[in-house]
């Protein structure tokens, strides 16, 4: 059984129950352990893929991702957004700030929009060499997570609370984009799509329902049409989300260090997979006793569930190879 087919099972609930995936985050470090600086990593589809295959073999992970920063659609909008080779991508202007300029955000073509496109032909690239035997994760920005990139994290804050005209249109464009970007890369190759809305842990439940929520789940009915697979990714505290989350149908949660396993599955159920909880810092500073003591007290402890062992967010550059390789070897492979 090759990595894809075993990890369809390990979803479907009919694998064995003693396999555990391991799934981290993998950007700037991926870059690095490949040789190559963040820069080259987001811009050129090539190392990105390379980065990862690399990361795969070596830390014997079970999936390749997609991931490199949060500006693909942004920058397909229009924003200008700059590289930098020790740090992720940054949008150097707002191009939203009146609500005239959401009524001018033109919907682009993501086979044309640069970054867009470059994220597209990594999964093409990706299935050149993988032959669909490994699963491969695309990834697009959620609606509020977009809106902020677009206008800015603390003026969208504040428009959620005095404008909802305002946030309603805006979100409603991005959800186009989302659904585009997401059909393109599932055509290209992708078997599951990571949705990062990372801001959606700032905002209370009720603020979340009202404007987040129903996105999130057309969204995901979306995916979910075109024979994809889902998985949510909010960085922070989520628990007091989990109620609204459960409602989601998700295939995969990831949940950071500030959100217990217990909580989580009592409130999701069986079926979602639940991806965490490893403090990315704690991965990054721990020694090699220590992480193996780590490591195996959180897969015991979650023995029978559908868990898959990750850092509660990105593992940081900074991280030894060596303690990836530590936490990989816990695993019954």
């Amino acid at each position: 059984m090759n990595k894809k087919e075993q990890f369809l099972k390990f979803l479907e609930g009919t694998c064995t129950s003693d396999y555990v995936p391991f799934h981290p985050i993998l950007m700037h470090f991926a870059a690095i352990f490949n040789g190559n600086n963040y820069a080259q990593f987001a811009s050129d589809y090539r190392i990105l893929v390379q980065s990862n295959l690399k990361a795969m073999e070596y830390f014997d992970l079970d999936w390749v991702g997609l991931i490199s920063d949060p500006y693909r659609e942004t920058s397909a909008f229009g924003a200008k957004v700059e590289y930098f080779p020790d740090y992720v991508p940054k949008c150097s202007s707002l191009i939203v700030k009146t609500i005239e300029d959401v009524h001018l955000l033109k919907t682009p073509n993501v086979y044309k929009a640069p970054r867009t496109l470059d994220r597209i032909r990594g999964a093409e690239l990706y299935q050149s060499i993988l032959k669909g035997k490994v699963p491969v994760f695309g990834w697009v920005e959620g609606p509020l997570a977009e809106a902020c990139d677009l206008a800015g994290v603390s003026e969208m804050l504040i428009m959620l609370m005095i404008d909802s005209d305002f946030c309603d249109f805006l979100m409603d464009k991005c959800m186009v984009v989302a659904k585009e970007f997401s059909k393109a890369q599932i055509e290209a190759g992708c078997d599951v799509i990571g949705i990062g809305d990372a801001i959606c842990s700032q905002i209370d439940a009720d603020m979340y329902d009202r404007y987040v929520k129903h996105r999130h789940k057309e969204l995901i009915s979306f995916i979910h049409s075109l024979g994809g697979k889902v998985k949510m990714h909010i960085c922070g505290n989520i628990t007091h989300l989990l109620p609204s989350l459960s409602e989601l149908e998700l295939d995969i949660l990831d949940i950071d260090w500030q959100v217990s396993f217990e909580e989580t599955f009592l409130t999701m159920g069986s079926n979602v997979a639940i991806c965490g909880n490893i403090n990315p810092v704690t991965i990054q500073n721990s020694t090699e006793f220590e992480l193996t003591q780590i490591t195996n007290t959180i897969v015991q402890n979650q023995k029978g569930k559908k868990f898959i062992l990750s850092g509660g967010c990105e593992i940081t550059a900074l991280t030894p190879p060596e303690n990836l390789k530590t936490m990989s070897k816990v695993l019954i492979r």
